[in-house]
């Protein structure tokens, strides 16, 4: 598929059918998400993957799928074959930037005007995003609410933060969130040149 196919047919799919992803699929695309931007080469994101149902249905509960369900919206977190949960370390990027040719001139880690871990862990997730539309597959992201809650339950190393689960799966027909009537903002509203 090329790439303007899969940028323009990529949207967060909330229903997915019972067929299996197989799992080299899923490599394949976590593969691809190791070439994201990463400041400084810090290279400080971390993906879970889960395909066991029973971790699935927990994650689904900390993610509040009831309270998507109960909108009439179906019970995609549990229901996708896989759910990877995207992690950053804001730490990974400190001690990279406290080596010798990351300092500023006065020996000191640069002061971060934008926390740029996060920047990159959402880079990430945009190819995985892109790279299961490639494979033919369909995905849906949910941010994470209950961060202590998730670390728990997968282990998930006091360093790292969890951002994210994208959902992944063959494609069912699902309810589109009503969000989509907004529609899209002009280009002249989003792209300036030269100057705002």
């Amino acid at each position: 598929m090329d790439f303007p196919t899969a940028v323009r047919k990529r949207r967060m799919v909330r229903h997915f059918t019972s067929d299996p992803v197989p799992r080299q699929t899923i490599d394949a695309i976590l593969e691809l998400a190791q070439h994201a931007p990463s400041a400084g080469f810090s290279q400080g994101s971390a993906f879970i993957v889960i395909t066991d149902q029973e971790t699935k249905v927990k994650l689904a509960e900390l993610q509040g799928e009831s309270d998507y369900s109960s909108a009439g919206f179906h019970r995609w977190i549990s229901e996708a074959p896989v759910g990877i949960v995207a992690c950053v370390s804001e730490k990974i990027y400190h001690d990279r930037y406290n080596e010798p040719d990351k300092l500023d001139e006065e020996g000191k880690e640069i002061a971060w005007p934008t926390p740029y871990w996060f920047f990159d862990i959402g880079a990430g997730c945009m190819v995985i995003l892109l790279g299961a539309v490639d494979a033919g597959l369909s995905a849906a992201f949910s941010g994470v609410f209950r961060v202590e809650k998730l670390k728990e339950l997968l282990g998930i190393p006091a360093q790292f933060h969890p951002v994210g689960v994208i959902s992944i799966g063959k494609g069912a027909k699902d309810k589109k969130s009503p969000s989509l009537k907004r529609g899209r903002r002009p280009g002249s509203q989003v792209i300036h040149h030269e100057r705002w």
